[in-house]
């Protein structure tokens, strides 16, 4: 992680110290139309390394469409997991 210097570490706490009315957002405009913007694009989730047991036409299947199989794998799972959620409407 990068340090911040106390130049830094003073200029961010005086930046905390100002009321929102205060700051200047004029170089950074108000973002209304938000239908090009991708959920999750900036969020990496904790990997956990494990032993997994696949049926091997399975993983014969994963690895047939080239490199990235765990990701693939990964990426089934998730959309498993996220349509199960919405039909409990969790």
């Amino acid at each position: 992680m990068n340090k911040v210097s106390r130049k830094q570490n003073k200029e961010l706490a005086k930046l905390a110290a100002l009321r929102d009315d205060k700051i200047d957002f004029s170089d950074a405009p108000e973002v209304r139309d938000w239908s090009l913007a991708v959920v999750g694009k900036f969020y990496r989730p904790i990997k956990k390394s494990l032993t997994i047991r696949l049926d091997a036409d399975v993983l014969a299947w994963l690895k047939s469409q080239g490199r990235g199989y765990q990701t693939r794998l990964n990426k089934l799972l998730r959309a498993a997991m996220e349509g199960q959620s919405r039909r409990r409407g969790a």
